[in-house]
């Protein structure tokens, strides 16, 4: 039997091979199967529980997971940590090598942006609206802008810091923030994205500087598609 399941493995593997030297071919190779790109993209910021993933990932099944996870823990791009006491849980990080990936996710994101039938309204992760500011971010619009912004989404938080046109988010405190946006990640992008009115979001500390920073990350133009 586990012959069988060894023999079974390599047939996949080999199936996934575009047997092309270029690098693309062979990142495809590495993170092109479903689910798997999106499963380092929750992995950016920090490690992860199992539970945590599935939460936010709803439309990945629990044993797909385990097998994207155990696929890119083999491909060196993920690795499993037990958290020392009072923890004492097993997370997924990213590698180092795995981290690199952030400018692809951004760059295939902001690409994708420009599609008609991108919806910026869907659900997504906080990990997800947190790196696409990252790739929204515009620096000139924040040349004067100097202020940390704090985000409560529901059992997670995130502190960015933003100064001399420059954007960082972390996982952190984030009523150390100037001010403390709480919401849901879909209403935040709603504000950000979608130009809902910022009275949806809890806003607490400076007003002033959360109407600025929703005003930081201009979608790129839609393509048109018909063009010739």
């Amino acid at each position: 039997m586990k012959l069988e399941k060894i023999t079974n493995k390599r047939s996949s593997d080999a199936k996934r091979r575009y047997g092309d030297a270029c690098g693309t071919a062979h990142a495809l190779e590495l993170i092109g199967d479903r689910w798997s790109l999106l499963v380092l993209r929750e992995l950016m910021l920090g490690g992860r529980r199992f539970s945590q993933l599935r939460g936010d990932l709803p439309g990945i099944s629990a044993n797909v997971l385990t097998q994207r996870l155990a696929e890119l823990e083999a491909r060196g791009l993920v690795a499993r940590k037990r958290l020392p006491p009072p923890a004492s849980v097993q997370v997924y990080e990213a590698t180092p090598w795995g981290l690199e990936a952030e400018p692809i996710v951004q760059a295939l994101g902001r690409w994708a942006a420009r599609s008609p039938g991108h919806d910026p309204t869907l659900p997504l992760s906080g990990v997800s609206l947190m790196l696409s500011f990252g790739t929204m971010f515009d620096p000139d619009r924040a040349k004067k802008f100097d202020g940390r912004i704090g985000f409560r989404l529901g059992p997670d938080s995130y502190l960015a810091r933003i100064k001399k046109g420059r954007f960082k988010v972390a996982r952190g405190e984030a009523g150390a923030g100037d001010v403390l946006l709480t919401a849901s990640p879909t209403a935040i992008a709603a504000v950000v994205y979608g130009g809902a009115p910022i009275d949806s979001l809890l806003v607490e500390g400076d007003r002033q500087l959360a109407e600025r920073f929703v005003k930081l990350f201009p979608l790129p133009a839609k393509v048109d598609a018909l063009a010739s």
